[in-house]
């Protein structure tokens, strides 16, 4: 017998296309993917197909644009009922807090699972951590993992009253319930800890048929294997849907079949979804406005440095004096081909708008929050990863070996052309705990300024923007 499961990730609340970057041979390229009412399109399409499915939901869906994080995700439950999700897990959904999210999947028509958040005063688990589904005469079960980095390095509210792990404990004995106990012919783990640590955790626990991974963004073009189990992820921003078709014989999944489908915009979108779409877009139409022209594409696709952050920095700097910028090495927002600028895609890079802040570092601070930064994206343990890309900085030079221990990687760094001096205080702007963790520096202060605005100011001073790569972090 044959089960297809369809995969979305990483959404980040892209409701309607929106510019995708890709990688061609003389660089970035850009076309238009995605949107909620396209996806139920294919999705109806494919269903006819396949008949006997599930879809499935990898998290990053109630953050990521200025509509979605504007209302707190509250746009989003409507639309998102309309698909016909199974379930769901969840990382940026906890920006507005445990509680909120909470409210959110209260109105969704299926659950979020995670087996590895739990409460701080009870150790109780908080939602569910597993589903059993049936479907064309098999026992599917379903393991959720959230991502176990929000009590970490994301900003503490968060994970108010919540605790989060890496999954590792947790998952070998639901695995084990679900075959024994709930007698799944067929087990899935939903999980947004990333693929390298997907990998890592599926290494260790056997017993697992597929894996649906999320959070690092990756587009697996055909499954990978990890533990005897089939691994999938399919893209973000909502630009990719995943298929993968089991045959099943005798409780073993014996074939499959896989396909990344482009979410382009060929595709005729559900008529019905985008009207609600549409409507529930209009107290946002200011969105629309025109605020500059870009001759340089900015976009996130690389992980050591990228125009879209060249150009966030540069537009702190313009506003705020300091020594040094940071921001953190988000993987999300939508790209800005060559071309006028809208407001919105201002919005797609930093959604939550954040509030410019100062601080006072020490040279010796500075050289522990990179090291700290290269582990978390290129930790030998997959477990230690911490997600995101490289912190985006702007005046400093860092040579660092990604390939080092950790506390090792840097071989030179040097702030203002000037070798970085371990006893100097540094003044640095940044947006956002992610920018420069509470626990370093001190004498932190509020500008008054904020993101968006600070990128308009500087469209406006620059027309066109032009970008050039500032190598402000270099593999050796």
């Amino acid at each position: 017998m044959n089960l297809t499961l369809f995969q979305l990730n990483d959404v980040h609340g892209y409701l309607n296309p929106h510019q995708e970057v890709f990688y061609g041979p003389a660089g970035p390229e850009y076309r238009r993917c995605g949107g909620y009412a396209r996806i139920a399109s294919l999705l109806g399409a494919l269903r006819q197909s396949y008949p006997d499915s599930l879809l499935f939901d990898g998290g990053d869906t109630f953050h990521g644009t200025r509509p979605v994080v504007a209302t707190q995700g509250d746009i989003l439950p409507p639309i998102l009922n309309e698909l016909g999700f199974a379930a769901m897990t969840a990382h940026w959904d906890f920006a507005y807090g445990p509680a909120h999210l909470r409210e959110l999947v209260g109105r969704l028509s299926y659950p979020l699972l995670a087996a590895n958040v739990f409460h701080r005063d009870s150790g109780a688990l908080a939602y569910a951590p597993t589903l059993l589904l049936e479907v064309a005469g098999l026992r599917v079960g379903v393991v959720g993992l959230a991502c176990p980095i929000v009590d970490k390095t994301m900003p503490a509210h968060f994970s108010t009253g919540l605790r989060f792990t890496d999954g590792a404990a947790e998952l070998p004995g639901h695995v084990q319930r679900l075959r024994e106990q709930e007698r799944a012919d067929l087990v899935i783990l939903l999980s947004h800890c990333g693929f390298p640590q997907d990998v890592a955790l599926l290494e260790g626990c056997p017993g697992i048929d597929v894996c649906l991974s999320s959070h690092t963004h990756n587009r697996l073009y055909q499954p990978f294997v990890a533990g005897g189990a089939l691994v999938i992820q399919s893209g973000s921003h909502g630009s990719f849907l995943g298929r993968l078709t089991l045959t099943i014989e005798n409780g073993r999944v014996t074939g499959h079949a896989h396909e990344l489908h482009e979410i382009s915009e060929d595709i005729v979108p559900d008529a019905a979804l985008q009207a609600r779409i549409d409507a529930a877009l209009v107290p946002f139409a200011e969105l629309r406005e025109v605020v500059g022209v870009t001759a340089t594409g900015l976009h996130r696709g690389t992980s050591v440095e990228c125009p879209a952050d060249d150009f966030l920095l540069a537009s702190l700097q313009a506003l705020v004096p300091a020594d040094l910028y940071f921001s953190n090495g988000w993987r999300y927002g939508a790209p800005i081909p060559p071309g006028p600028v809208q407001l919105n895609d201002l919005y797609n890079l930093v959604p939550m708008d954040p509030e410019i802040e100062t601080v006072e570092l020490t040279g010796a601070e500075l050289h522990e929050l990179l090291e700290k930064n290269l582990e978390g994206t290129y930790s030998q343990n997959p477990l230690h990863q911490m997600g995101g890309y490289v912190k985006r900085a702007l005046g400093l030079r860092a040579y660092f070996k990604a390939e080092n221990p950790k506390g090792s990687r840097l071989q030179t760094v040097f702030v203002q052309g000037q070798p970085l001096d371990p006893a100097r205080t540094y003044t640095a702007a940044f947006i956002t705990s992610q920018g420069v963790p509470h626990q370093l520096g001190r004498n932190r202060q509020k500008t008054g300024q904020h993101a968006v605005a600070a990128m308009r100011a500087f469209l406006k001073m620059h027309r066109p923007l032009v970008v050039h790569a500032r190598d402000t972090f270099t593999v050796v």
